[in-house]
């Protein structure tokens, strides 16, 4: 195990935003805390024993201080672990992987809308070109009867 220099590692405690505290409690965001030097007495550090009388609900069998209030926790790793046993991923990766199903979906209707819409605008540009020549067809044999009308009367 690594030996842990005395100097105060700072330790992050989640903060509320101040519209949301009663006017009672104050926002805290850094709490700075350094271990006991090695023998020193536990009432003289800054940080409350365990086993000293003033702490409601214990006895001094309670806690073993023998290694320090401190020694050998690591508050973030202890804080990563039960949040990692907390969450469940399960559930989340199951609807990264639905929603980017959905959304290949999504993406190949609609391609396939663009490629039917083109289509469509092409069918409907051969049917106009078909109509208009149908017109011009009408419009000569319309002449050419008008034209044997005149001849036969």
């Amino acid at each position: 195990m690594l030996a842990r220099s005395p100097s105060a590692l700072p330790v992050a405690v989640p903060g509320k935003s101040p519209q949301n505290l009663p006017m009672h409690q104050a926002s805290y965001s850094r709490v700075a805390v350094s271990p006991p030097q090695p023998g020193s007495s536990p009432n003289s550090s800054a940080v409350p024993s365990l086993t000293s009388g003033s702490y409601a609900g214990s006895s001094a069998g309670d806690y073993d201080s023998s290694n320090g209030p401190a020694s050998g926790v690591d508050l973030v790793e202890l804080m990563n672990d039960r949040l990692g046993s907390a969450v469940n991923p399960l559930p989340l990766d199951r609807s990264l992987a639905r929603q980017a199903q959905t959304s290949g979906a999504l993406n190949a209707k609609q391609q396939e809308l663009l490629e039917l819409q083109a289509l469509a605008q092409r069918r409907l540009k051969g049917a106009r070109a078909n109509f208009a020549d149908g017109m011009k067809a009408a419009k000569e044999v319309k002449r050419d009867l008008d034209w044997t009308q005149k001849r036969v009367s």
